[in-house]
Order: C-alpha cells, then sequence, then structure tokens
C-alpha cells in the first residue's frame, strides 16, 4: 500500500484522533492526580516514575505524527498540526524539568493544547 494511503486509512473518521484525545485524558489525569497524591503523601512509587512520562510522550509524538500528519494529507490545513506541535513541545520542555507542581501545569496545558489540535483536526476533515 502506499505510503500517503496508509496514513489516509489510520487518519480516516478521526479514529487516531480520538484515540489521541482519550490519551490526552489519562495523561491530564495521572499529572493532575499524582500532583493531589503527592501533595498528600509523602512518597510516589512507580506509578509516578520518570519512565511512565517519557513512555507517554514517545506514545503522544507517534499518535501526533500519524493522525495529524495523515489530517493535512486529507484536509490540506496546517494549523490543527502546528497547534498540536506546540502542544508536544510544551510537553516535552515539562518533561525535561523537575517533579514539581510547575511540571505537572506545564504538562497538563500541554496536553490541552495537543488535544485541542487533535480536536480541530477531526472538525476540518468533516
Amino acid at each position: 500500500m502506499h505510503e500517503s494511503r496508509l496514513t489516509l486509512w489510520f487518519a480516516r473518521d478521526g479514529v487516531l484522533d480520538r484515540l489521541a484525545i482519550a490519551l490526552s485524558g489519562l495523561c491530564m489525569v495521572h499529572c493532575i492526580g499524582t500532583a493531589v497524591l503527592l501533595g498528600l503523601v509523602s512518597a510516589g512509587g512507580s506509578f509516578f516514575s520518570h519512565a511512565v512520562h517519557e513512555i507517554g510522550l514517545t506514545l503522544a509524538i507517534g499518535l501526533g505524527l500519524i493522525a495529524l500528519t495523515g489530517g493535512i494529507i486529507r484536509h490540506r490545513r496546517v494549523l490543527p498540526a502546528a497547534i498540536g506541535g506546540i502542544g508536544l513541545g510544551v510537553m516535552a520542555a515539562a518533561l525535561a524539568m523537575d517533579h514539581s507542581g510547575l511540571e505537572a501545569a506545564y504538562t497538563v496545558v500541554g496536553v490541552g493544547i495537543l488535544a485541542f489540535g487533535h480536536m480541530l483536526n477531526i472538525r476540518a476533515v468533516r
């Protein structure tokens, strides 16, 4: 199958965008929950490990590349991908920070921007 057709198949009907938005929601729950829980408990455990954030960012980048690039091919609008890219950049910057409330806030903002890009992508395809 030709690469652009494969990308279009993956991006059709906004399936990957919806999956990415769901992943964004899980990320927000994790970040906010972690901040609240760490405020109540002094030890974090493996759920709060840095590897969870690295894996999450890797998944977000992968889904974003496929879904948002597929959207550009289908609807020829770059804005959803540009907004999604900004969100991914904010998330990556948060990953480089020390674990603090500020890191969680940056992550939540980045995830929100990324989810907004995916919503724009779904709307542009319709």
